[in-house]
């Protein structure tokens, strides 16, 4: 049995056997697009815009290749920042082109909020890649989960750089694309160099698609990308590979890069007169061009009228883009976040059902089973999710597979950065799709997803309102039981310093059922933080009704006062009211607010709550520096500070890691003692 990249490719196309009319728009393409790079820099240099430019010039055959085989009803593209004429191939008009190197309000791909270079159009699956060079791989593999799932006609197809082939998630994203045998094209675009560091620098094979050389299920083409005819059948063949196969393939195209990385990089500085000499020399267009004549396909002349017209385009697409408005800075907290689902139900958040109390986890288990059964689109996946009778770590999800099936209950691998970024990209298929993921089997554990969880976050801002990932991250938060390193860490002071994602944190089993449905039902990602040491708490213990729903941002009363409001939220709301409780017995009255939204914020709640008693003190279980608990002081000071009688007062865990050892553990969180030790204070001041 050969293996899979040693199949040969068909010759579908050659120049004698290509019908004239397709090598005519082929031709302009190439034409235009080069016109449109050279072009490129002159704006920056007037300050015009463009400040990025990353020039593709020596890519041409490949980026021809991929824009032609490209389907935008069926297929998803993943074009990086050097992939100008992929998208001008896929259909991109030179305007739209020239709109987004000019940061105009106009570009389709973003509305000017995007870098220049950073080339799509959302509404032909045309996806808006970021920066962070190789990660949208991930994306290209969830969306190829969705079009297998759904039976679509399409692939899905990452273009890329080889450099960025050394980012481990590429690795895991082709590890995953294997695994689970779906159809998406990987195309590596390799030109030899990551901006200055040469390909040996990289990796040990010269052809970096054979570092994957191993993998099961997956096919690997090699093509010359400077060749239109070897880089079209190349992509041909791929396609049609993964299309009957509903596997993956790896297309390697050997480029070179004429110019420089970017406006910003001089490749003179390592690059010898010789290099730079050959690269000039076996530039694609030129030698396709010469084909073009030596071949009698075309006369001289029919290549000037050609190139003439592609000018044209070229003067009219400038005049229109610089006619084109500027983007408003009014509108720069549009698309921050996409409205929620109302939860109107209980527009408070609050309930007087009296039914049999139930335990934190089997609220989040039952709201699960509920909203899966409601929309048939709703999947889950996460490490040791659904092995047998197992549901997730804690058994959250225990149940589900068994239920609705291994096509939407299923195990990621041990890859958070996977888990989190195949969600992003499946979520992209359509917007009846909801996930939720075990980011991670412990909060602590999910910093290897956070550039996967940083691009959820601006997705729909960068993309200006066009796609946010409709993504519940569900992590176990928080310590009290005995789990040390990477298994006690609180992180919410972190991951809510970035604007575009809900955070919840739920005290009490009602609370987590009512979040969690609303957090599934809502557009846009949210982050929901479940305080493990209260799963099984009779503490956290409570009734619920069957379509209970919490809206986002809205805090609740725990307990009434007028002396000193605490206000928390997680594992210490239930430290705070033991608190309230102990100081009543000494003749105090203090009210205790879980804010339980911490993004957004009810501020609403929390200062009316200042007015009334003058004094507050805020409790949670991460450390006091760094911690959330920083923007509620600040928040108070600024907003409320004309009803305050003493200074706001924060506590919560040491500075320190948390420790293993129950008696570290102990020092190092926060307990009842600090809590009221530091009330008593305030009370007296």
């Amino acid at each position: 049995m050969k293996v899979l990249q040693d199949i040969p490719i068909h010759k579908t196309f050659t120049i004698k056997n290509t019908d004239k009319a397709i090598l005519e728009k082929w031709f302009y393409l190439m034409t235009l697009g080069r016109m449109i790079d050279e072009k490129a820099p002159n704006y920056l240099k007037q300050a015009i815009g463009w400040s990025y430019h990353a020039p593709y010039a020596g890519h041409d055959g490949i980026q021809l290749a991929i824009g032609q085989i490209f389907d935008k009803e069926n297929d998803h593209l993943f074009p990086y920042y050097r992939d100008m004429l992929t998208n001008l191939s896929a259909g991109l008009t030179a305007e739209e082109i020239i709109l987004n190197g000019i940061s105009k309000a106009a570009d389709v791909n973003s509305g000017g909020r995007h870098m220049s270079n950073h080339i799509g159009k959302p509404e032909w699956n045309i996806h808006n890649v970021s920066s962070a060079t190789g990660n949208h791989t991930l994306h290209a593999v969830g969306v190829a989960r969705a079009i297998k799932y759904y039976k679509g006609k399409g692939v899905a197809i990452s273009s890329q750089g080889e450099s960025s082939v050394s980012e481990g998630y590429v690795y895991e994203a082709i590890n995953g694309a294997s695994t689970e045998e779906l159809p998406v094209i990987f195309v590596f675009q390799d030109n030899g160099y990551g901006i200055s560091v040469p390909k040996k620098d990289q990796t040990a094979n010269r052809k970096v698609a054979n570092n994957f050389s191993g993998f099961k299920n997956l096919r690997i083409i090699h093509c010359n990308g400077k060749d239109v005819f070897d880089s079209i059948n190349a992509m041909t063949e791929a396609k049609k590979w993964s299309l009957e196969n509903q596997q993956p393939c790896i297309v390697q195209a050997n480029c070179i890069r004429i110019h420089s990385h970017s406006n910003s990089d001089r490749h003179d500085l390592y690059r010898n007169e010789a290099e730079l000499g050959y690269v000039q020399e076996s530039d694609p267009l030129l030698k396709f061009k010469r084909m073009l004549v030596r071949y009698e396909r075309f006369t001289d002349d029919e290549i000037q009228v050609i190139e003439a017209k592609a000018k044209e385009e070229l003067k009219a697409a400038h005049r229109n883009a610089m006619a084109s408005p500027d983007p408003d800075p009014a509108s720069i907290y549009d698309f921050v976040i996409p409205v929620p689902y109302p939860a109107s139900k209980y527009p408070d958040g609050v309930h007087n059902f009296n039914g049999e109390k139930k335990k934190l986890i089997e609220g989040l288990n039952e709201t699960l089973k509920a909203e899966f059964r409601l929309n048939p689109d709703t999947f889950i996946w996460g490490q040791d999710m659904a092995n047998k009778d197992k549901g997730g770590i804690f058994n959250v999800s225990k149940g589900l597979q068994k239920e609705f099936g291994r096509a939407r209950v299923f195990n990621g691998p041990i890859a958070e950065d996977y888990i989190t970024g195949t969600a992003n990209g499946m979520s992209r298929y359509n917007q009846k799709i909801r996930i939720v993921v075990e980011g991670a089997e412990f909060a602590d554990y999910f910093w290897p997803a956070m550039e996967q969880y940083v691009e959820m976050t601006h997705e729909y801002w960068r993309t200006n309102g066009a796609f946010s990932p409709n993504v519940t991250i569900r992590l176990a938060s928080g310590g009290y039981i005995g789990g040390g390193l990477y298994h006690s860490q609180s992180t919410e002071g972190t991951l809510a310093t970035f604007p575009g994602i809900r955070i919840v944190y739920p005290s009490f089993a009602d609370d987590a059922a009512g979040l969690l449905r609303t957090s599934i039902r809502s557009k846009g990602p949210t982050l929901f933080l479940e305080p493990k040491a209260l799963y099984n708490s009779p503490a956290a213990a409570t009734p619920i009704p069957d379509d209970f729903e919490v809206p986002f941002g809205k805090a609740r009363i725990r307990r009434e006062g007028t002396d000193l409001s605490i206000i928390t939220y997680g594992n210490t709301t239930h430290l705070s009211l033991n608190v309230a409780q102990r100081l009543a017995s000494e003749g105090y009255n203090l009210e205790v607010i879980d804010i339980r939204s911490l993004i957004p914020l009810d501020k609403e709640t929390i200062i009316n709550s200042v007015k009334k008693t003058g004094r507050v003190l805020v409790v949670h279980e991460d450390k006091v520096f760094g911690g959330f608990g920083g923007e509620l002081a600040g928040i108070i000071g600024e907003e409320a500070f004309e009803y305050l009688d003493a200074p706001v007062r924060r506590v919560g865990s040491a500075f320190t890691p948390v420790g293993f050892n129950r008696i570290l553990e102990a020092a190092i969180l926060i307990n009842e003692e600090k809590i009221y030790a530091a009330a008593q204070a305030l009370l007296k001041y």
